[in-house]
């Protein structure tokens, strides 16, 4: 889709776009916040006019995913190659309303948070429908990528370099007051080079001083955590308290299919898993050769009491510290090249007392964390 100065004009990729053109406007009332009257909950109930795209500027391509809320097409803005997510309006007054304001809501906290493992943010536009614009990674989503190497599993550097960007990515959303809500493998998306993994999708995403509104059986079953759904009489859209902790709940499950790439819950429905994790206690099984700080590691993050499962900060740690007790990867072609100099030889011998140093200190703190973990687990047994 091409947007020139009659409006939008749609190249095939987007339906939505064909129906609903903009009308053509001023230049000072295209940056006009985008403002939402009927939201009551929302903290902020307006977008910035400095967040906002022109319209006319986007061309909308092919349609490369699509989830419960909206589409998102490869496009352009301006001189960019861009993901233009465009979310459902409604169909009645009401809905119209939350929708909006779900939008509005995900735009702010999109764009008040930068990191290096979060897809980056670069603007939205309301009318003629509500579009976010963000970066496109041109490597696939971690889910598509896994079952693209099945029955193989990753490499073990490989793996638990993955855990850290997204742990990372989700230490800065709580670092912010945001719980994601929605964290799996369809919302992890890859670099070309598959180096890096980044955290997307903030559709589910909500602030933590407002909890008290969040609703229950939000994201996708097999890697939402007990306390979303375990209450028996909770109904769907029942309101209900809970903390970020849920986001570590799910980053276990995810960590646990990076270490096996084996689907979690494998054999039951969406509701059998619900079901299992939550009144059950049931979690997906290690395969024996998986190392026990990393089994530990999981089952801290997994844990049905929220208050025992560790922050992003601690987890951090303690796969930084899994990482000094393994050999390091084998360099590749590239890194060769790189690292060759004249003084190899003297500098290998310096670094090798200072690796045994920081292997022999990261055993020792990831001893010390697992213990903490225990008392307090314990501690909260005996009250």
């Amino acid at each position: 889709m091409s947007c020139g100065s009659d409006g939008c004009r749609d190249g095939g990729g987007s339906e939505e776009f064909r129906r609903q053109r903009p009308s053509k406007v001023a230049a000072d009332d295209s940056v006009e916040p985008a403002r939402c009257s009927s939201d009551a909950t929302s903290p902020v109930s307006w977008i910035d006019r400095k967040l906002l795209v022109d319209p006319k500027m986007m061309f909308v391509g092919s349609k490369i995913g699509e989830g419960a809320h909206g589409k998102v097409y490869k496009g352009k803005y301006g001189d960019k190659i861009v993901a233009i997510k465009v979310l459902n309006s409604g169909s009645t007054p009401e809905e119209r309303a939350t929708l909006e304001a779900r939008f509005i809501r995900e735009v702010n906290m999109m764009c008040r948070v930068k990191h290096d493992n979060l897809v980056k943010f670069i603007g939205a536009c309301k009318e003629p429908l509500m579009v976010i614009v963000s970066e496109l990674l041109p490597g696939m989503s971690l889910k598509n990528y896994l079952n693209s190497i099945r029955p193989s599993q990753l490499d073990i550097h490989t793996a638990i370099g993955y855990a850290l960007n997204i742990a990372r990515a989700l230490e800065c959303l709580h670092a912010n007051g945001i719980i994601h809500r929605d964290l799996k493998p369809d919302n992890l998306l890859l670099t070309a080079n598959r180096k890096k993994v980044k955290l997307t999708d903030f559709g589910l995403a909500r602030e933590e001083t407002v909890t008290e509104m969040m609703t229950a059986e939000t994201g996708t079953y097999r890697w939402m955590a007990p306390e979303l759904y375990s209450t028996v009489t909770l109904q769907r859209g029942e309101k209900k308290h809970y903390t970020n902790k849920v986001d570590v709940y799910s980053f276990g499950i995810v960590l646990w299919e990076l270490l096996t790439n084996k689907m979690p819950f494998e054999g039951m429905s969406n509701l059998q898993a619900a079901y299992a994790a939550a009144f059950k206690q049931v979690r997906p099984p290690f395969p024996e050769e998986t190392p026990q700080e990393l089994v530990f590691i999981v089952q801290s993050c997994w844990v049905e009491d929220p208050t025992l499962r560790p922050s992003f900060s601690q987890i951090i740690r303690m796969l930084d510290a899994f990482l000094m007790t393994i050999p390091p990867p084998p360099p590749s072609e590239s890194d060769e090249e790189e690292t060759e100099s004249e003084d190899t030889t003297s500098s290998l011998s310096s670094k090798s007392s200072s690796v045994s140093s920081i292997v022999s200190r990261a055993t020792s703190k990831l001893s010390v964390v697992r213990h903490l973990f225990a008392s307090k687990k314990a501690g909260n047994g005996k009250t």
